[in-house]
């Protein structure tokens, strides 16, 4: 034992002298004001289980731009509209490739979420925005999505001629599945009523979410992530290959279709066939590529969608005065028995406005996808040193009462007199990003969300069960990819 003393004492002094050295280079490279970080970890211990909350709070002391040590990880974080600008409109250029998650693997090689700003990616948002989220090709496939809200409505309905309580954000997530599968491939991928195997598609979703929002080493400390220590590469490996195997199944499928030519059915699945084929493919779209794709638009689809919906109805249950101004909104407009259609959502003012309060208390992706400086860069006076992370807080630019009056109530008229873009132009609310990175479903998501809350309002009366009227509603957050609700929304529905 006496042996190992010296040792011990030369590790000791060696890691202090590391620690020391950092907080010196780290003051002289100029970088943001931001809480000491502590040997080895960093600033780690300052997150907790709702990073976002934590960062928010760190952000009033330190400031709209602020630096942490992740493990060895330089963070930059951004929390004001103004700082937001300036990183993702600005110096967007130095900032367009993303700081990938070690546990996607080899799917970030092949998916437009994560490839960095090189042609291929420039070619396959191109493609996404002419081909698929165009208005006319939206417009194109809305009677496949007008079915599955009419079946989302019939669902309900039996639920509620059952004296059920509806599980909503389950409802919502399900239908917003089965939204984009039929956008994509003309045909659901489960069932509202998890009937057979369909509930297996659900649950690789929902995996796949999970394991890349889950906390990794390997992201905090990249000289570690050849060891995948956590196991979550490994996990997510297997996940995208059984998903992969249902993708091929359809690909498959629809290229023996056109052998022995069957009719087109001139959904995603057909259009960006059409572009694999070209001779022109600057997309390269190769069979990877377009499992990436699905895999992303899937992803990104249904889970911030259906998170969306259910904070949505959580908040309006919670706030009768607005839920009476958005049913009589959609009883005026639409008119009583009548369906909703996306053409419909232009004309409601008061539940667009329902949909951005929803967006600025809770953003589907609080601290969007992580940025990545390409080259050192000075900002507002600090250095960006290269290689940093860059994290845009948006759940904190929404909560921001030099922004908002009374940002945590639940206030949808504040919208109604204030002209605000949530797609990307106005930096106070950006819950889809901004700049190039701007999420590039974003058309086809706004549409989802607008068409889903308003039927189940439409539709139905809400109210909540006797037990969440007299303690209140969990509002408990889930941090991970997208902030989803901890505990689920169970409501009662009555058809109106």
């Amino acid at each position: 034992m006496a042996a190992l003393l010296p040792w011990l004492a030369w590790f000791i002094i060696t890691l202090l002298a590391v620690y020391i050295l950092n907080l010196l280079a780290q003051a002289r490279r100029g970088l943001p004001p931001g809480p000491r970080p502590l040997p080895i970890v960093g600033s780690l211990h300052l997150l907790g289980n709702q990073p976002h909350r934590s960062l928010a709070r760190l952000s009033k002391i330190y400031g709209p731009l602020m630096s942490l040590r992740m493990g060895s990880v330089t963070t930059v974080v951004v929390s004001s509209p103004e700082v937001a600008r300036e990183f993702l409109q600005r110096h967007d250029a130095v900032f367009t490739n993303r700081s990938v998650p070690d546990a996607t693997g080899n799917h970030s090689r092949n998916s437009v979420a994560w490839l960095p700003n090189e042609p291929r990616w420039r070619a396959l948002r191109k493609s996404m925005g002419t081909e698929l989220f165009s208005p006319h090709r939206l417009d194109a496939l809305q009677h496949l999505r007008r079915d599955k809200v009419q079946e989302l409505v019939h669902h309900v309905g039996r639920l509620a001629s059952n004296g059920e309580a509806v599980n909503v954000g389950r409802v919502a997530f399900i239908t917003s599945l089965n939204l984009v599968s039929r956008t994509i491939f003309s045909r659901d991928m489960t069932s509202l009523d998890d009937h057979g195997g369909s509930k297996e598609f659900q649950e690789l979703v929902v995996g796949i979410m999970e394991a890349v929002g889950s906390p990794n080493l390997s992201d905090f400390f990249p000289a570690l992530a050849g060891a995948d220590l956590q196991g979550w590469r490994r996990r997510l490996a297997r996940l995208f290959a059984r998903q992969h195997r249902i993708f091929d199944t359809e690909i498959d499928g629809r290229l023996r279709g056109r052998e022995t030519g069957e009719p087109r059915k001139n959904d995603f699945l057909d259009l960006l066939l059409d572009v694999a084929a070209k001779d022109d493919n600057t997309a390269g779209l190769d069979r990877d590529t377009l499992r990436s794709m699905f895999t992303d638009l899937f992803s990104a689809g249904s889970d911030t969608s259906s998170s969306t919906v259910e904070w949505a109805m959580v908040e309006l249950l919670q706030n009768p005065f607005s839920m009476a101004n958005a049913c009589d909104e959609l009883a005026r407009v639409i008119g009583s028995g009548k369906s909703i259609q996306e053409s419909d959502i232009g004309k409601l003012p008061y539940l667009q406005a329902v949909i951005k309060e929803t967006f600025r208390l809770h953003p589907p992706a609080p601290l969007l996808l992580p940025r990545h400086a390409q080259v050192e860069i000075k900002i507002m006076g600090y250095t960006i040193s290269k290689g940093s992370r860059v994290l845009v807080n948006v759940w904190a630019m929404g909560r921001d009462k030099a922004i908002w009056p009374e940002p945590d109530k639940f206030m949808p008229q504040r919208f109604l007199d204030r002209t605000v873009d949530l797609r990307g132009g106005d930096f106070e609310l950006i819950p889809f990003g901004g700049g190039r990175r701007v999420c590039p479903g974003m058309p086809l998501a706004i549409r989802m969300v607008h068409l889903l809350l308003a039927s189940l309002l439409h539709h139905f009366k809400w109210s909540l069960p006797v037990e969440a009227e007299r303690n209140g509603v969990d509002m408990t957050e889930k941090f991970g990819v997208t902030l989803t609700k901890a505990v689920p929304l169970c409501a009662i529905a009555t058809p109106i």
